[in-house]
């Protein structure tokens, strides 16, 4: 618990120090360094359950991908075109570098990756992007999904230890409760509406305390998902965590795992009502 607690202190340390000195393009960065590095370890599972991705290449084109909303203001490359050119490469890939029975499974897996992981966090990217002429406004709202996305599995966490009673997933995460995912979805919407009323001066009008609560609840929730997502990933390559990148965490996919499916649910919402 304790390296657990003093990597999530540093690591925000390191999110702060980077959106203080490099703003918009240091986080978008961070994001795309995030999604490569979050690939290798996925790819790694997926070899692990039997599969053959091809990982490095994969790796490279997955953080071009969650890069792409930067990439398309700037020079017009959008992520569907570097999908779309990954679904052509990786088809040239398994007629010579991999056999017969695994040419599916090789093909399959590497796309699944860039859709699941890169893909997915190429939202994360849209929401900092979100206002270019109002680049702050992004680099809030950024922050604020990240805090309630992640902050839910510190408050499940914790209210699981303390009143946990009722199993939510026993066959795909035993430790989880009914009880600790209503602490931490509770956890999330007290955080967001007090991000909400920090960053007021710089987020929508409409974007009031009660508001950000109300957003936080549906992304916490689709962020437990996510979780559970990657364990079932996990419990079919047979490892505990995806890494030991992170002490007391885990790998990068241990991190970022709650980020994948809440980023565009996070997107659409803040596309729609603000």
């Amino acid at each position: 618990m304790t390296k657990r607690i003093l990597s999530t202190v540093l690591l925000w340390l390191i999110v702060g120090a980077v959106l203080w000195q490099f703003r918009t393009t240091g986080a978008v960065l961070l994001v795309s360094a995030i999604s490569a590095l979050t690939l290798l370890e996925f790819y790694r599972l997926l070899a692990g359950a039997g599969l053959a991705p091809f990982a490095r290449l994969g790796a490279i084109l997955g953080g071009l991908i969650t890069l792409a909303p930067w990439l398309a203001q700037r020079f017009g490359l959008h992520a569907e075109h570097l999908l779309a050119l990954a679904v052509v490469l990786f088809s040239i890939r398994i007629l010579r570098e991999r056999g017969a029975d695994l040419r599916v499974e090789a093909l399959a897996s590497t796309l699944f990756g860039l859709l699941y992981v890169a893909f997915m966090l190429h939202y994360l990217v849209r929401i900092l992007v979100i206002a270019p002429d109002l680049p702050a406004r992004g680099l809030v709202l950024g922050l604020w999904f990240v805090a309630v996305a992640k902050f839910c599995d510190v408050g499940a966490l914790l209210t699981g230890l303390a009143i946990g009673r009722h199993k939510m997933t026993p066959n795909i995460s035993p430790k989880k409760t009914w009880e600790g995912a209503a602490g931490g979805i509770f956890t999330s919407m007290a955080l967001g509406a007090l991000i909400a009323w920090l960053g007021r001066e710089v987020l929508p009008p409409n974007f009031t305390p009660l508001a950000a609560a109300a957003l936080a609840a549906p992304i916490a929730a689709t962020g437990i998902l996510s979780d559970l997502v990657e364990s079932i990933i996990k419990r079919r390559a047979a490892l505990k965590d995806s890494g030991g990148l992170i002490p007391g965490i885990g790998g990068m996919f241990d991190l970022s795992d709650s980020l994948l499916l809440p980023a565009p649910v996070a997107y659409l919402l803040f596309t729609y009502l603000f």
